[in-house]
Parts: structure tokens; C-alpha cells; sequence
């Protein structure tokens, strides 16, 4: 294990053409004649009394405490991973409070983005092999960074979990030559950019085999998560588990006979997605693998309990490791039930999503993320999802709860006739939902839910430009909320297919007038 100082802040995001070589000095030169001050002007301006669709529109107004993020229990430590409550604002009408764009992609360019983490202060966001920093308020380009974190290779894992104290952790390759492993860990600090520390971990021929992959071979995918003082790493042939503080390795696992350790679940406990090979399965057989989600002390390595998923699974994501939800995969396409887990690791409720009635998602790109599941939102005893749109000319869509304790429905949120709610995250004991419109004439939204009472509280309308109006969908964007704001990020960004530049949002960041 490496400590390493701060790096070269002059290097650029990387192969293909970095936005940070000769873009970056177009940006330079555009940038002080971009439309800066439309930054500051509302994207929702004019109250409204609502028409219809139950009276949920109140366009602008609305009284309430400044928005802000702040610890959600008081028992939670600087070391443990962040659970924030948003607060109402003062006022509902939203304004740009921040963008990310590039003005000058090529044909050819290409960049990934893997992972977007936000403070109250800063957007970070991961860029190829760079990890950058930008002051949350402004109208920024390549250039413009607060800070930045160059990687020795490109990103190859991320997790949407931040501590309390703002700090995170990134998965990358050893260098960015074709055919490097991905087998190093960052941890670092959101508001400054600081590397904590970071370090190297084994690395696995993909498939059934054991031992480690020798030059040449397929590596199975590894990923990163957090959970109380802890960073964890699954690659494969095991899991590694790191100090926050120190980057000093606290256990290793290493994986028995025919199963491998292939993701996990952090936040309030931890949860390691394993999948094991059955070579006397018929070819092609369903039953050729089998998964496994274990718990485990964070501390110590030891495994509490085993769950095993029965024979035909397609596949298994943990959306929530405290409390235990899986999210299993029977058919051919899409989640299809949702297992609730008691303290020992047996079935609660069957949640069936009743043959796509009810949606839930979760990340399947390059990035072994196996509780990134940005549909499906766990809390206050229950499991959130999204119905199946309408399909109707006015569109609609509800939210509905589950119960982890017995599998029935509780509260039913209806988007309305014209829009579609999506889950995003819980905020204490309420649900937080975006609102989507698609008339150009009715808003959307962040609104509150509350699974007790039923009832939805406005936080921030918005409308959203002609070219961001696709960043809403979680497929290929990220969404978060945070202290007051909501992010939309895209996942990756390609340039254009024609032979003329183009002009892309990367990021766009919205926030109540009232805000300050």
C-alpha cells in the first residue's frame, strides 16, 4: 500500500483526445463570452395556479425552511456513509444553480464518466482517468475545475456512497495501456480533492477458475463500496477490506470452490453478491450459475448469514443491504421480484413485479455496481417502486410501497395524468420523487412523499432546455439530491457523428430560487 502526495493537476483526463488538451484551449477562449448570466436567471419565473390533475401544481410560492442536507440520525459518525434529510426551501421556484458543458466535441472524441458525488459546496465527477472538482454556482467547461484528481489509468469502478466527512472511493486501471487490470483503490475527499490514500488489490481470471489471471486473461469485474469505516473491494477471486482512515487492510476473503465474490452492497451494513458455477448444469442451462448474497461484519470478514437464491435466477442485485432487499431476476428480461431479508438472512416477502406492472432498475454498464439500483428506493419498512407508464397520450404513472414484513402495498402515489414520478431517494422517513412533464408547459419536479400520510410536498419546480431534456433518464444519466439541489449527469458522452463540433451538457444542477 501506497500514500501518495497530490499529483500533477496538469494532467488531462486522457486517451482518446482529452477536452483538456486542445479542446481545452477553445473552452479557454469561449468561455468568457458563454451565456454566464442566464445562470443566474430562473428556469421557472411565473406563479401559476394549477388546472386539473388533482391541484398538485402550485407553480412558485410555497413557505418553508432553507433547503440543505443534514445528517439523518444523530447516532451517525464521521466514518459512517452519508444519509442526508432535505428540508423544504422557502420557496418552490426552481433556477440553474449549475452547469458542466463542453462547446467543441469532435467526431471520434469519447469519454466515460463514471460516478457524480455532490457537497454542498462541490460536483465532483469522474472523467476517464480523472476524477475533477467543480464549485457548485457556476457555469463551468474544461478549465474551470476547483480541483483535480488524475488516476494512473482509466476509472474502472465507483460507488455512489460518500461519508459523512465527504469522502469517497474509485476503482483504476494501473496504467491506461489496452489490457490493464483494474486493480488499484483511491479514497478521496470530495471538497478539496485530497487522495487519502490508495492501494492495490489481486486481480481474477474471469469465470470458475481460481488462483490469479496470468498475462493475457480476462479479469473479472471488481467493484467498491462503503460501509461503516470501512472501503470494500470484491474482485473476483475475494474481497478486500480497507480502513477509511489509514487505507490499511483490515481482512481479506478469498472465494471457495465454485463461487466468486462479484460486487457488494454498502451503506448501513454490507452485503456480498457472490456467483457460483455448476459445471454438471446442462450448456446453456439457467441453472449453470447460482447466486449468493452473504452478510458480513465490515470489521472483521466474518460471515453472519447465506442466502441462496434458488436454481433459474438470471441474476441478482442488492438495492439495499440494511435493511436486506434483493432485487433477482427470473424471466429473460428485468427485475422480476423483490426478496425482503430478516436479521438472518431468510425470506420476509416476495414483492412480484407481476410481469412488468411494476418497474425496478439497476445499473448493467461496464461497472460492476450491484446496489446502484436508481428505481428502486428502500425505507421506512418498505421497498418504492415505479409502475409501467400508461402508454395514454396524457402519460401517467404511480409510485407504490411495499411492506418489507409481509409483501402488501401500502400508499399509492399517482404521477397524474401528462407526467411520470420516479423514485430517487429516501430523505429520513419520506420518499423523494422526481416529477417528469413532457407538455413544455407544465413543470417538473422534486417532490417529497410521504408513505404514512400520502401526502406530496413540493420542493423545486423546474423546467429543463431543449438539449438536457433526455438527462432525466436514469438508463443513462445519474440523479442525486443533495443538500437542496438535484444533479443530473450524463454517463458517458460521445461526439458528434457529422463533421461539425457540438455543444453537450455534462452536468446540470438545479435549486430553489431561495437558495443562497
Amino acid at each position: 500500500m501506497t500514500t501518495s502526495q497530490k499529483k500533477d493537476p496538469s494532467v488531462s483526463f486522457g486517451p482518446p483526445p482529452s477536452m483538456y488538451t486542445q479542446s481545452a484551449l477553445t473552452a479557454e477562449t469561449h468561455q468568457k463570452r458563454r451565456r454566464r448570466k442566464w445562470l443566474l436567471v430562473p428556469l421557472v419565473v411565473v406563479l401559476v395556479a394549477a388546472v386539473g390533475t388533482g391541484g398538485w401544481l402550485l407553480w412558485g410560492g410555497g413557505a418553508g425552511a432553507k433547503a440543505s442536507g443534514r445528517p439523518a440520525a444523530t447516532g451517525q459518525g464521521r466514518l459512517d456513509v452519508r444519509e442526508t434529510v432535505e428540508k423544504q426551501p422557502a420557496n418552490t421556484t426552481g433556477k440553474m444553480a449549475f452547469r458542466f458543458s463542453v462547446d467543441d466535441l469532435s467526431p471520434g472524441e469519447h469519454y466515460e464518466m463514471p460516478g457524480m458525488w455532490a457537497t454542498d459546496k462541490i460536483l465532483a465527477k469522474g472523467i476517464n482517468k480523472t476524477v475533477i472538482g467543480l464549485t457548485i454556482g457556476t457555469d463551468a467547461s474544461p478549465g474551470d475545475e476547483k480541483w483535480k484528481l488524475p488516476l494512473d489509468g482509466p476509472i474502472c469502478g465507483y460507488t455512489r456512497h460518500v461519508t459523512n466527512e465527504n469522502r469517497t472511493a474509485v476503482l483504476f486501471r494501473a496504467n491506461d495501456r489496452d489490457g490493464a487490470y483494474c486493480n488499484h483503490v483511491a479514497f478521496f475527499d470530495l471538497d478539496d480533492g485530497h487522495e487519502i490514500w490508495e492501494t492495490d488489490f489481486p486481480y481474477s481470471k474471469a469465470g470458475d477458475a481460481e488462483g490469479l489471471a496470468t498475462s493475457g486473461a480476462t479479469q473479472d469485474t471488481p467493484s467498491v463500496t462503503l460501509t461503516h469505516g470501512t472501503v470494500v473491494v470484491t474482485w473476483g477471486g475475494g474481497t478486500d477490506a480497507y480502513g477509511m482512515d489509514t487505507g490499511d487492510r483490515l481482512w481479506r476473503t478469498t472465494s471457495t470452490g465454485s463461487c466468486q465474490d462479484m460486487g457488494a452492497s454498502g451503506g448501513g451494513a454490507l452485503l456480498v453478491r457472490q456467483e457460483c458455477w455448476h459445471h454438471d448444469a446442462p450448456l446453456g442451462s439457467t441453472d449453470a450459475i447460482t447466486y449468493k448474497a452473504r452478510k458480513v461484519n465490515p470489521e472483521s470478514g466474518r460471515v453472519l448469514w447465506t442466502y441462496s437464491a434458488a436454481k433459474g435466477i438470471h441474476d441478482l442485485d442488492i438495492p439495499s443491504a440494511e435493511p436486506p432487499v434483493l432485487a433477482v431476476q427470473a424471466g429473460e428480461i428485468g427485475i422480476s421480484e423483490m426478496l425482503s431479508l430478516d436479521a438472518k438472512g431468510k425470506i420476509r416477502a416476495v414483492i412480484r413485479l407481476q410481469n412488468g406492472t411494476y418497474v425496478g432498475e439497476c445499473s448493467y454498464d461496464d461497472y460492476l455496481t450491484a446496489d446502484d439500483c436508481p428505481t428502486i428506493t428502500v425505507g421506512d419498512g418498505q421497498v418504492f417502486l415505479r409502475s409501467k407508464e400508461s402508454g395514454e397520450k396524457a402519460n401517467s404513472n404511480w409510485i407504490i410501497g411495499f411492506d418489507l414484513a409481509t409483501g402488501n402495498t401500502t400508499k399509492k402515489f399517482d404521477s397524474g395524468p401528462g407526467s411520470l414520478l420516479y423514485p430517487v431517494r429516501m430523505s429520513g422517513d419520506e420518499l423523494l420523487a422526481l416529477r417528469e412533464t413532457d407538455d413544455h408547459i407544465t413543470p417538473s419536479a422534486l417532490v417529497g412523499l410521504d408513505p404514512r400520510t400520502g401526502r406530496e410536498t413540493p420542493y423545486t419546480y423546474f423546467d429543463l432546455p431543449q438539449e438536457a431534456e433526455l438527462m432525466t433518464m436514469t438508463e443513462y444519466n445519474d440523479i442525486l439530491v443533495q443538500d437542496g439541489r438535484v444533479f443530473l449527469g450524463v454517463k458517458k458522452v460521445d461526439g458528434p457523428a457529422e463533421g461539425r463540433p457540438r455543444w453537450v451538457y455534462l452536468v446540470l444542477g438545479i435549486e430553489s430560487i431561495a437558495a443562497k
